[in-house]
């Protein structure tokens, strides 16, 4: 089977992070770089639900740390690294794991620099306040439109088709267990085979970061452009490369320390 080819997002989001790397003299010295798995009570706390997917043991976050900045990013494939930003730029992203790693990192040289922020996951009930955040916002932005999410987070699949109506909101999912079940009044598609109708069918879609670690992103807003839809991403994961290559993203709450 052929390896998954580096997705053009990424190879961007490379090329600028080697440039700014040199220009601030991180890529020529040694930069020291832990990436660990957090528990799910150091990622996100005592939220009062319970259903989140890192919770539940479906993912789980990494921490990357560069000099005096951390960053989060959500993972179904964790992994340790321990070694310097030019080994980072030079993996070989064509798993998820390896994109993982690349990212958490991107996320923490870039939060050192102070080219992006809210690279810690929220905590406690901030989940909650942040899926009321995002579901008023698509309200006034979009008015009483028809959305699409893209990676089922049940805080914010609840609170949309609580503003929106459960007739106006699709959801897709790539974990088998949520795929076909219904949340919410709303049955949950399989991303890999209906993500293009769920894009098609909506106003506006709002994306999981999760989708730059396991390689889904380009195609996604490929379909996104081509269908003339609006979009956002949310969450930490996506905090560096929607900075890098200028992403429209939302993250009410995350943490900067």
């Amino acid at each position: 089977m052929n390896k998954p080819r580096e997705t053009s997002i990424l190879q961007g989001s490379r090329i600028k992070l080697t440039q700014i790397s040199r220009k601030n003299g991180l890529f020529d010295v040694g930069v020291s770089v832990m990436v660990k798995t957090l528990t799910a009570q150091e990622a996100i706390g005592e939220p009062g639900r319970r259903d989140f997917p890192i919770i539940m043991g479906k993912e789980r976050v990494i921490e990357a740390q560069v000099l005096t900045a951390k960053a989060h990013v959500f993972t179904d494939s964790p992994g340790e690294f321990v070694g310097n930003l030019r080994e980072i730029i030079d993996l070989p992203l064509t798993s998820n794991r390896e994109r993982a790693i690349y990212i958490a990192t991107l996320n923490a040289v870039l939060k050192h620099l102070n080219l992006t922020d809210k690279t810690l996951h929220c905590k406690d009930d901030d989940p909650e306040r942040c899926a009321k955040e995002i579901a008023s916002h698509l309200l006034q932005r979009w008015g009483k439109a028809k959305v699409g999410l893209i990676g089922l987070n049940p805080a914010i699949a609840e609170m949309l088709v609580n503003t929106f109506g459960e007739a106006n909101v699709k959801i897709t999912d790539l974990n088998k267990q949520n795929i076909n079940s219904s949340k919410y009044g709303v049955e949950i598609w399989d991303g890999s085979e209906m993500t293009e109708k769920l894009i098609k069918q909506s106003d506006v879609i709002v994306i999981t970061g999760t989708t730059f670690v396991n390689g889904t992103f380009d195609r996604i807003m490929n379909c996104i452009q081509n269908n003339r839809k609006g979009y956002l991403t949310y969450g930490v994961t996506g905090a560096g490369i929607c900075s890098l290559m200028g992403l429209n993203r939302i993250c009410p709450y995350g943490r900067n320390d």
